[in-house]
């Protein structure tokens, strides 16, 4: 079974003449292991068509729409008397493999596992729902010995695991300066570092390795240490938009509980209206949750670097997600997949258009 954790939201309804209880803690030391979370009491309402919905996301400043709807109860409110029970997860992989096990039913994480998961599955798995988030991802470097872009050939530059979204943007990037690296072993003109993001500071800190192309918090946190941000990923997408947290949902719940499915929508949907329009107490909802799951706080020096990288958006930004698949074949991490029916926006297009917001396209991905 895959490694997690689990927090359950209970709805009491005996308990109707209670207001809701917004869980006053919370979050946030990047990519830990969650811990157990007091017990929060449902919004008074109707229950769906499931006593409960399980969700997963990391405990990453990325998937800060998880953060700060589960926090302050956004999520939790738009499902009534249906429990709300949260998983964190280190890793797409260990994700993907507990919504193949049922252990969860939704789940905010990144397009490369998405892709491989509804790849491996041969589509029968997962549907694309939403988005969540866009960019957040840097490559930052020890100054001292890398000054230029041009630098970075013959350093040793640290991503987060072998074929993650960030790792398949550094290959397709070291591609396209002319430079050679075999995939697999992260060996050629570039070293690529395959390192888990929560041990990625001390790395840099002992100089194994040269710099990361990394998420946030972690870039931020390699910043606090002394590095420098060289790139910033979202520079090489058009409009500097590109998806690094969609909402999938297992498409067997999405067939029995599409109910339960929208109302999931509706609380991140609203979730990232209350961000964009209250940034600052979004930050602080984000770290409060981040606290809760790893027992420890990001510092200010390192949250107020991180957060206005990141864009929080419903649309799934469909055609970003076809380029990152692109650039996975390209080096040699994935054989062409057919990605048709990876999307179903039409639960998210409905709740866009009852809050008066236009339609999101799926590339002509989506279920026919």
């Amino acid at each position: 079974m895959p490694a997690f954790r689990t927090t359950p939201r209970r709805s009491l309804a005996a308990l109707a003449a209670l207001p809701l209880l917004i869980g006053a803690l919370a979050s946030c030391g990047y990519g830990s292991q969650a811990k157990k979370d007091e017990t929060k009491v449902a919004a008074v309402g109707e229950k769906l068509s499931a006593d409960t919905v399980r969700l997963g996301y990391f405990p990453n400043l990325t998937h800060a729409t998880a953060l700060v709807g589960d926090q302050e109860g956004i999520i939790q409110k738009e499902l009534g008397g249906t429990e709300l029970e949260v998983s964190t997860f280190n890793a797409g992989p260990s994700e993907i493999e507990a919504l193949n096990a049922g252990s969860i039913d939704i789940g905010f994480i990144g397009p490369s596992p998405a892709i491989n998961g509804y790849v491996k599955s041969k589509g029968n798995n997962l549907r694309i729902i939403g988005g969540s988030a866009s960019g957040g991802v840097k490559l930052v470097v020890n100054p001292d010995k890398i000054k230029t872009l041009g630098d970075v050939k013959g350093k040793k530059i640290a991503t987060p695991q072998l074929g993650n979204t960030q790792d398949v943007a550094f290959l397709n990037w070291i591609s396209e300066q002319g430079w050679k690296v075999d995939a697999q072993s992260g060996k050629g003109d570039v070293s690529v570092v395959r390192t888990d993001n929560k041990v990625t500071p001390n790395a840099y800190t002992s100089g194994s390795i040269d710099g990361a192309w990394v998420p946030e918090p972690t870039a931020s946190k390699l910043v606090s240490e002394g590095a420098k941000v060289l790139l910033d990923e979202s520079t090489l997408w058009p409009d500097d938009k590109f998806v690094i947290t969609n909402i999938i949902v297992s498409q067997r719940f999405l067939a029995e509980h599409p109910d339960v499915v929208e109302a999931v929508l509706r609380g991140s949907v609203k979730t990232n209206q209350w961000i964009n329009a209250n940034p600052d107490r979004a930050k602080e909802s984000a770290n409060s949750r981040l606290k809760d799951l790893t027992g420890k706080p990001l510092g200010a020096k390192v949250i107020d670097a991180a957060w206005p990288s990141i864009r929080f958006t419903d649309d799934p930004l469909a055609a970003t997600l076809q380029a990152q698949a692109d650039h996975a074949v390209k080096a040699g991490l994935l054989e062409r997949p057919d990605l048709n029916g990876i999307y179903d926006l039409g639960p998210l297009n409905k709740v866009l258009k009852a809050t008066g917001q236009p339609a999101v396209a799926d590339a002509g991905l989506g279920v026919k």
